[in-house]
């Protein structure tokens, strides 16, 4: 079961309402989510008792972004283990609620693993959910350090590729603290700049359909302080072309084991838009999202949408027009047929660095993914060139 309730942000500091988190309450422990379906209009907590109201989080996107995903994840089996529920069960619902991000599957593992071992060193199921809630808040934490790290290398070799400074970033979609236990990955790298007096400008890609570009990303570059304009996704070529983009920074909810990128739909074109330019494309995420089990971009399983994403809008406070089927404002006609992958895939031809808390990748090529992600597990890493 789910509820919610509201909390104002009307002021204009950074939210302190995080995105995730573990409560305990007296009628039993939940997982409280930020519910980014209501943003930037209002911050609404979303309060979740069981797996299947966190499945459905997921799915209706409240919480998104594969780090966040990957913690939830852990956190999901956790309630389930201490609230008596099927773990197993509730396991294998949440790891496939969404398929294509790799770190809510790592994340879940994760946790159910803990739970096992705990079991079967003799521990009782208390014990094994006490062992479950550790896991995932040691992977919260270790997200949050991984994010300070994906700054600090991002940032230095935005420096390398682009030195003097006032760097002009393009991203997509949402990358920052709410897809994070941290400040984030991509949108991190560029509020590094910002912090540091090097960002120039943050173009934000509106991110159709469901327009995370604009509800999120600009919601957090504004509550930040960041200068920042906003773009439809169709007029990014056009700043490329007038030579406003010194480099585009991007997240991934999968990387294969030859360097493919899936990310949110639209990331491939603003790819082949960088090469053309000779601007930097630059994927920044932890090292969780590498999958090295999917051998290439055509192995990665491409989530599809609703179609009623495409051929409706859908505003946090607007009246619902007939609620059929999502509720949403009609922008085609009844009927008509609509194509929605959430992601796309680059090929590691089109991108110039893959960065990681424990590394930057550049070339991007399996060898070198390969050996970075092996030694992260020998912990023996720096920065792989």
């Amino acid at each position: 079961m789910a509820d919610q309730h509201a909390q104002s942000g009307e002021d204009s500091r950074p939210t302190e309402i995080p995105a995730i988190r573990w409560d305990e309450p007296p009628e039993g422990p939940v997982l409280v989510l930020l519910d980014q379906t209501r943003l930037p209009a209002e911050e609404v907590e979303l309060v979740c008792t069981d797996a299947p109201a966190l499945v459905e989080a997921i799915r209706s996107l409240a919480v998104r972004g594969a780090p966040l995903l990957g913690i939830a994840g852990a956190y999901g089996v956790a309630l389930a283990a201490a609230r008596g529920f099927d773990v197993d069960a509730a396991a294998d619902s949440l790891a496939g609620a969404r398929p294509t991000a790799v770190n809510l599957a790592v994340g879940v593992q994760r946790a159910r693993s803990a739970y096992r071992a705990e079991l079967a060193g003799g521990g009782d199921v208390e014990q094994a959910a006490a062992a479950a809630l550790v896991a995932a808040r040691a992977l919260h934490e270790e997200d949050a350090e991984a994010s300070v790290r994906m700054a600090e290398r991002g940032l230095a070799l935005l420096d390398e590729l682009l030195p003097g400074g006032g760097h002009r970033i393009l991203t997509h979609c949402n990358t920052g603290a709410l897809v994070s236990g941290g400040e984030g990955t991509a949108f991190a790298v560029a509020q590094a700049a910002h912090r540091v007096g090097r960002l120039r400008r943050l173009w934000v890609d509106e991110t159709r359909p469901l327009l995370q570009g604009a509800r999120l990303t600009a919601y957090e570059a504004a509550r930040n302080g960041m200068a920042y304009t906003l773009l439809t996704d169709s007029a990014a070529g056009s700043l490329f072309a007038a030579g406003e983009v010194d480099a585009v920074l991007i997240g991934a909810d999968r990387i294969a084991a030859d360097g493919s990128v899936a990310n949110k739909v639209g990331s491939y074109p603003l790819a082949v838009l960088a090469r053309y330019h000779h601007v930097p494309f630059i994927v920044v995420a932890p090292l969780t999202t590498v999958d090295p089990d999917t051998a290439d971009g055509a192995s990665i399983e491409v989530e599809q949408r609703p179609g009623f994403e495409v051929t409706e809008i859908a505003a946090p406070q607007a009246p619902t027009a007939g609620g059929e089927p999502g509720g949403g404002i009609p922008v085609a006609p009844l009927g008509t047929q609509a194509y929605n992958p959430a992601f796309d895939v680059t090929p590691p031809e089109l991108v110039t660095a893959i960065v990681t808390e424990e590394g930057v990748v550049s070339p991007v090529t399996a060898e070198a993914l390969a050996e970075l992600y092996a030694g992260s597990r020998a912990g023996d890493v720096d920065v792989v060139k």
